[in-house]
């Protein structure tokens, strides 16, 4: 079994905050989720979104596209996978969950769901060991989580009932984890924006057969009102282009399994940003599991002193 991977704290402090900074561009997506509803059909966001990002990365990424064209063939395999999980399938279940779930719901099973994925998976395809704290960690993410989740009352847990918009956030935070432990291994030699670019230029490719059968399923097409485009330019430059260079980079200098710790982050913005925007009540029970999610995140990254050798 792998002995845990060291990271210089310059090293862990620098992918500790390019992951918040991801999980701060992201937690808007949830709420546009939400608030789309009659303006925008799931996959049509999706794929309006991702053909956007697709445009906005393509003048950042053709010079490194011509030196890397080789390697990337060579490893289209990866870049399927990678493609297929992290932009195709994950944000179109979240948005496909948003016809019935709430913001907030969705943000909190998602990022409950997806840090354990990537434990178990980690452990089971790779036998990663991470030290202790990092296990406790999680532990004390995933009981902040459930704070806000039973809205302080820890003993409803039991009560609790998955909906069909559930088991489709489920699915979503299954298809991240797979897509965080795929960019852990990204092929040695491909930059980070070519890497970007290819899997959102071939997510948005995959995405393209299920937006022709919504449309011919629809009467009219999506509603492009001014909260529906700057939504959608949104999603494409900061929680597509900019959150997913960061989040790849934090991933690289952290590992999947530290990194995806930070997803517990994106319910906590996600509830500020709706007092902010909505003007709901930030709450004693928000402020307890914000405390519990950074305490956790905190202990994840803590490594103990090596021990002087005699």
């Amino acid at each position: 079994m792998a002995e845990p991977v060291r990271i210089s704290p310059a090293v862990r402090r620098s992918g500790m905050l390019l992951a918040v900074l991801a999980t701060l561009l992201w937690s808007g997506n949830f709420v546009i989720a939400r608030g789309l509803q009659g303006r925008m059909p799931p996959v049509s966001l999706a794929f309006w979104r991702w053909l956007l990002a697709t445009l906005l990365l393509l003048p950042m990424a053709w010079k490194a596209l011509r030196s890397d064209a080789a390697l990337i063939f060579r490893h289209k395999l990866h870049f399927f996978g990678a493609a297929l999980t992290g932009i195709t399938l994950f944000n179109t279940f979240i948005y496909i969950a948003g016809r019935e779930v709430p913001a907030i719901h969705l943000a909190l099973i998602g990022t409950t769901a997806a840090p354990v994925f990537v434990l178990l998976l980690s452990y089971l395809l790779f036998r990663e060991r991470l030290p202790l704290p990092a296990y406790l960690g999680a532990l004390l993410c995933c009981v902040g989580l459930l704070v806000l989740l039973t809205r302080g009352n820890l003993a409803a847990v039991g009560q609790l009932r998955l909906s069909g918009g559930d088991l489709w956030i489920l699915a979503a935070a299954l298809a991240f984890a797979v897509y965080t432990l795929l960019v852990r291994r990204r092929p040695p030699g491909i930059g980070a924006t070519s890497y970007l670019f290819v899997n959102v230029a071939l997510g948005t490719v995959l995405l393209l057969p299920a937006y022709l059968w919504e449309r011919s399923q629809m009467a009219a097409g999506p509603l492009w009102d001014a909260p529906a485009i700057f939504s959608v330019a949104y999603l494409a430059l900061c929680a597509s282009a900019a959150a997913f260079l960061l989040w790849n980079e934090a991933i690289r200098r952290l590992g999947p399994a530290r990194t995806s710790l930070f997803g517990n982050l994106i319910p906590v913005f996600s509830t500020l940003e709706a007092a902010a925007w909505l003007g709901e009540r930030i709450t004693p029970t928000l402020l307890a599991a914000f405390a519990f999610i950074l305490c956790g995140l905190l202990l994840a990254q803590w490594q103990p002193a090596r021990k002087r050798e005699a």
